[in-house]
């Protein structure tokens, strides 16, 4: 770990302040970037709630999706922490981390950066140490396939998957894991090749008994079905 830097958005004004409803877009939770050693100085934000969180996901591509955290403010969902690891912007590097069939070696080193160093560094950090069926995976497209992956190979650390449009170069096991992790997949009808997955997936899982939710949306690839989805995912995973 090299550094840290934290960004206060908008904290949680004291009932003695009488602030009125606040405006849209405001957060109320803050964030927290930290630097790592792991391939050269990799990032790690985290969505930090403003009350204690109940539930906790991590997330590929981290530069995004922890400022995902103004929606579950404005969800009814239990309060959660999200825990975003960034991503390469380089696609194909990026597809070797997240799915273990084209460079194992690759992908073994970011499983345990992600599983492993992060989780331990999140559980020091701000003091979280929440059981399996409080915790989730989280990641979109190619992402997808990472959740999936962590989620069937450590059903001791993540209780849940949520998984936005998969990317293909993951595909179901032909013998399933046991436990598997209940798992919650998106993908548009406008993306037919990722819909297939999805569907592929529910499928698999489904006949090894999974706890599965399948949800088809109008949308195409990195539409804003993704992140509408998201607070229902929490809400499905973690109550309310």
């Amino acid at each position: 770990m090299t550094k840290q830097t934290r960004n206060h958005v908008n904290r949680k004004p004291s009932e003695s302040d009488a602030a009125p409803a606040r405006p849209t877009g405001v957060i109320l939770g803050e964030f927290v970037t930290g630097t790592f050693e792991y391939d050269g100085g990799r990032q790690v934000t985290v969505y930090v709630p403003p009350d204690p969180p109940e539930a906790i996901v991590f997330a590929g591509d981290g530069q995004r999706i922890p400022k995902w955290g103004r929606l579950l403010e404005k969800a009814d969902v239990p309060s959660t922490m999200i825990v975003g690891i960034h991503g390469l912007t380089d696609e194909t590097l990026r597809l070797h981390e997240y799915s273990p069939g084209f460079e194992p070696e690759r992908f073994a080193a970011h499983e345990k950066f992600f599983v492993e160093d992060v989780r331990r560094w999140t559980e020091s950090r701000f003091g979280v140490a929440l059981p399996t069926e409080r915790t989730a995976v989280f990641g979109v497209s190619a992402g997808g396939e990472l959740a999936l992956a962590l989620g069937l190979r450590h059903p001791n650390v993540y209780g849940a998957v949520f998984c936005a449009s998969p990317g293909g170069g993951y595909k179901p096991p032909s013998v399933m894991p046991s436990p598997l992790p209940r798992t919650y997949l998106v993908a548009g009808t406008q993306e037919p090749f990722f819909l297939g997955n999805a569907r592929r997936w529910a499928d698999a899982l489904r006949d090894a008994g999974a706890d599965v939710v399948l949800n088809e949306r109008g949308g195409s690839h990195g539409g804003v079905f993704w992140r509408e989805e998201f607070p229902l995912m929490v809400a499905w995973a973690f109550g309310r």
